[in-house]
């Protein structure tokens, strides 16, 4: 008898089969892994690089991507070792893109909003104020105005949806008893000639930015020229909590002014920032599944009773939907507030 059979028959019969097995494994597990990272920064170098850079590093993902995969089959260690450094490579690349205030801004994004606050009285500058001819025409114009927080009456939310219905923009409007509205705004910040994309929004292609407008240039672009489905439900708050969601606001203006942000699809959005505002309000808000399906935001604020409940859910939603009429409709009355605790 042979030394190579003496050595095989002293094996566990299943021995030979087990290893098999887990080499298997181990090759489709880098494979995966290696797929998975080649995938990720093709998607992320075409949102961060324009032609010729862009192809560039898609080819060199290519060649990597190749090389990772011809070790797997021949030299296993050798093709994990790859796909590490691989991985810190991304890595550092991916910290090194960082998020800017300096950047040739589209014109309805030019200036995020920031404020001086004194006691009660607020300024808030670069207030947008554009009067639009349409969805992508309208003259600029960019003011500072005075806010008294001590004459601020109403709070409410703004719900615009485009296409999807479980997708919507939220921004927070403030009514004051002199007639002064603003409403606030976190938004994507697109460079000149940039189009917005949700999928871009994951890697990195967008700062956020915190817009303060006047209701006739922010609501009517909506309703008007991008001829959006806009509903409009007043807030049940007390003055104490409207005044700290408002002041809310100007704090996160400020801080973006001066330590921008990337927007993020999921995390950091224009629904996720009003859920991290109203947190400071009150802790006791509980994270929702329609804080990132927006558009049905109304329902859990309904649920909390931050609207109003008098009416059936959809009698709600229906008698809040504004109609195009070249302009918003006047300020909504003070809503009662059944429990002064809650926000």
């Amino acid at each position: 008898m042979s030394a190579n059979t003496t050595r095989s028959e002293g094996r566990p019969p299943h021995a030979t089969g087990t290893a098999g097995r887990r080499g298997t494994a181990g090759i489709v597990l880098l494979l995966a892994g290696t797929a998975l990272l080649f995938l990720w920064v093709c998607a992320a170098a075409w949102f961060q690089f324009e032609p010729p850079l862009r192809w560039a590093v898609i080819a060199l993902a290519v060649a990597i991507g190749g090389t990772i995969t011809l070790l797997a089959w021949r030299r296993r260690t050798a093709g994990w070792m790859a796909l590490a450094v691989a991985l810190c490579a991304t890595a550092v690349w991916w910290a090194s893109i960082t998020p800017s205030n300096d950047r040739d801004w589209a014109p309805d994004v030019a200036h995020g909003v920031t404020g001086e606050v004194r006691g009660s009285d607020v300024v808030l500058h670069n207030v947008r104020a554009f009067d639009w001819r349409t969805e992508h025409d309208g003259t600029p114009r960019w003011e500072s105005r005075r806010y008294d927080l001590d004459a601020l009456e109403t709070v409410e939310l703004f719900s615009s949806v485009w296409g999807n219905p479980a997708i919507a923009h939220t921004l927070i409007g403030f009514g004051f008893k002199d007639g002064a509205r603003v409403v606030f705004s976190a938004e994507i910040r697109r460079e000149r000639g940039e189009e917005f994309s949700e999928i871009g929004g994951f890697f990195r292609e967008f700062e956020l930015v915190m817009i303060a407008a006047d209701p006739d240039d922010i609501i009517h672009l909506r309703t008007d020229m991008r001829r959006e489905t806009v509903s409009r439900f007043p807030l049940r708050l007390t003055p104490e909590q409207a005044r700290t969601l408002f002041l809310s606001y100007v704090a996160k203006a400020n801080e973006l002014a001066t330590e921008p942000e990337f927007y993020q699809t999921i995390t950091t959005n224009c629904t996720t920032v009003i859920f991290h505002l109203a947190r400071l309000v009150d802790p006791r808000i509980p994270t929702d599944w329609r804080i990132l399906l927006s558009g049905y935001l109304p329902d859990y604020l309904y649920e909390l009773g931050i609207i109003r409940t008098d009416l059936p859910l959809d009698e709600v939603k229906r008698a809040a939907v504004l109609v195009p009429d070249g302009r918003p409709p006047p300020a909504s009355k003070p809503m009662p507030v059944p429990q002064a605790d809650q926000l």
